[in-house]
């Protein structure tokens, strides 16, 4: 796979994410935000008082493990500090903040799966 299917198969499953969170009626603040330090794939609110940061992990098939296998703690702790400055950029005081994991694959060919593992840091 080249680096540009990588990437489409990335965006694919962020909209997948993305559009699996707006049908549950969750609002999506923020889309690939980026800084220095990295990037959170999508940050959305289920509620007024909740902010969660939602790493999207997209596979075509199994041969290369599960989406969720690869956010490592290593990956976390990125991701907690990630959240951090969002959250102090956008000067945003949420009562309830997390990071959730959502699982995408797209099943080569035996139908796609999307899985979502809330609270999985923060």
């Amino acid at each position: 796979m080249t680096r540009e299917d990588r990437r489409e198969l990335g965006r694919y499953g962020e909209e997948v994410a993305a559009s699996y969170l707006t049908a549950c009626g969750w609002r999506i603040v923020a889309r690939n935000w980026r800084c220095r330090h990295g990037e959170v794939d999508l940050v959305a609110q289920p509620d007024a008082e909740t902010v969660v940061f939602v790493e999207v992990k997209t596979r075509s098939g199994d041969a290369c493990g599960m989406g969720e296998e690869a956010v490592t703690p290593v990956k976390l702790a990125r991701l907690r500090r990630l959240a951090a400055l969002w959250l102090e950029q956008e000067a945003a005081r949420p009562l309830t903040q997390r990071i959730d994991v959502i699982a995408v694959n797209t099943g080569g060919g035996r139908g796609r799966s999307l899985r979502h593992y809330q609270a999985v840091g923060l």
